[in-house]
């Protein structure tokens, strides 16, 4: 047995030394510059060639330096002194109007600056009208986010993540749609504008205020906003959330349904991965490109490269290395609740499903179709849960219950629904069937939800008693592990 458990997987190290320096960054006040130390710890660590296990020592270090650099970075990067009066302001926006109480809220993007702000206004039928790519041309004085928690839900670090620097609330008579350049912007900006409003003019088509029309743009195209809070308590108390979030799952079915489009698996071309993976990453901007599928996409890529030269495709290092490309583009995407459940319940899947798996005889799955796919259900669902499920009580306070069964009626039908979805922007007289389906998912699950202890409610866990979870978790792992191997002792007749 190998006495390191990161031997095999040597990005997963170099990932947690980097995420330990994101934190490091974070929450501990560094006077100093930290380039130049950074510098010195690589120079340090080529010297040591020598000395193996003195330099992956050295690489440990280097990459916890590395995490604290890009924290302090993208501390100072979000530091904005706002003057401290009215100024005109020239923006785009960048989200859909949400009505609330007493104003509208939208997203615009500052053509000058290309700062991201929270932006309310007076609700009337001019903010109502409001579409993605509208030019603003306001007057105001803008302000820091608001610092408030809800829970663990911290609300001013929700925005930092996402990028925003400010907020403003602007009167009826200080703003007007104007025709703003957006030369200014980058490329990179003005491709995630364009994607945005073509995602707004597919919702349009929907052209449904129902729930079941809700479901079906929160499923495909990511926008939750018209979905009621009734609606999100059931799919959160059966354990359905997460499909109303796009995630790996909505990505993995697209990727098999481009793949089947462009002439199967079989065809593992340059071609074909490129045709997939341009396809892939349309969709990731269509979608406003969140923290879960960007996970998701880069890990296809990555499958779809590997898949070239016939290699061990998704694992662990596949895994830790998307976490290290968006935690050096975003460090502060550590601290998102989306990065968080996404990553646990990537890697818990990786880590546990073989172990689950091998319950059963590998000849017996073989020649058992149908119970080859009930227990990989089974076994998904649960490696998955106990990632998880920590996050969610700890986040949410809940626990559900009946997720197992959830994810038999879910997932098939989630799958069902995104295939459904091309076929009804081609053919839109089939729209009846796919809302049909997923009316008949809402029903079954608002049936679920009113189980007796469906969930557990009001759990309040502390941070250290997460973290002891996830101890508790990973001994019983090792310890099947060291079970397995050891061998069974000969009996004596």
């Amino acid at each position: 047995m190998k006495n390191d458990p990161f031997e095999s997987v040597p990005l997963l190290r170099l990932a947690v030394c980097l995420m330990v320096g994101i934190v490091v960054g974070e929450y501990v006040i560094i006077p100093v510059s930290m380039l130049p130390i950074f510098i010195a710890m690589v120079v340090v660590a080529l010297l040591l060639w020598k000395l193996p296990q003195v330099q992956s020592v050295a690489i440990a270090l280097c990459f916890v330096a590395l995490g604290a650099l890009l924290m302090q970075r993208q501390k100072e990067s979000l530091q904005v002194a706002w003057p401290e009066g009215e100024v005109c302001y020239e923006a785009v926006v960048i989200s859909e109007p949400v009505e609330k109480p007493k104003t509208m809220a939208v997203d615009i993007l500052l053509t000058g600056s290309q700062r991201k702000l929270k932006c309310y206004l007076y609700k009337e039928d001019r903010s109502r009208s409001l579409r993605i790519g509208d030019g603003l041309c306001i007057q105001s004085r803008i302000r820091p986010t608001s610092e408030w928690r809800r829970g663990a839900f911290d609300y001013h670090r929700y925005l930092e993540v996402h990028g925003f620097t400010g907020q403003t609330f602007v009167a009826s008579w200080k703003w007007q749609k104007a025709q703003v350049s957006l030369s200014s912007l980058s490329r990179l900006e003005r491709m995630r504008l364009y994607f945005l409003q073509q995602r707004s003019r597919l919702l349009s088509r929907w052209g449904g205020d129902d729930y079941a029309s809700a479901v079906v743009a929160a499923m495909t195209l990511g926008d939750k906003s018209a979905l009621t809070q009734d609606l999100k308590d059931v799919y959160a108390v059966t354990g359905a959330s997460h499909v109303l979030a796009l995630s790996g799952l909505h990505l993995g079915i697209i990727y098999t349904l481009l793949s089947i489009l462009l002439g199967g698996r079989k065809l593992f071309t340059f071609h074909f991965s490129l045709l997939t993976v341009l396809g892939i990453w349309a969709y990731v901007f269509l979608v406003g490109m969140p923290v879960s599928v960007v996970r998701a996409a880069v890990m296809l890529s990555v499958y779809a490269l590997l898949s070239l030269g016939h290699r061990e495709k998704m694992s662990v290092n596949t895994l830790a290395f998307t976490a290290l490309v968006l935690l050096m583009f975003n460090p502060l995407s550590l601290f998102d609740v989306g990065f968080q459940m996404s990553f646990i319940a990537v890697f818990s899947i990786l880590v546990w499903m073989p172990l689950l798996m091998s319950v059963f005889p590998p000849e017996y799955l073989q020649t058992h179709r149908v119970v080859r796919w009930c227990w990989a259900m089974v076994a998904v669902s649960v490696a998955a849960q106990m990632g998880v499920a920590p996050l969610i009580a700890y986040y949410f306070g809940r626990f559900s219950t009946y997720f197992l069964l959830t994810n038999f009626i879910v997932v098939p039908t989630a799958t069902l629904i995104l295939w459904l979805a091309p076929v009804v922007l081609l053919i839109p007289s089939c729209a009846y069937l796919l809302l049909y389906i997923v009316s008949l998912l809402n029903i079954i699950l608002t049936f679920l939800a009113r189980l007796p202890l469906a969930s557990i409610d009001n759990l309040h866990l502390t941070t250290l008693q997460v973290a002891m979870i996830y101890v508790i978790i990973a001994a019983v792992y090792l310890l099947i592990l060291c079970l397995r191997r050891t061998p069974s002792p000969r009996r004596e007749w």
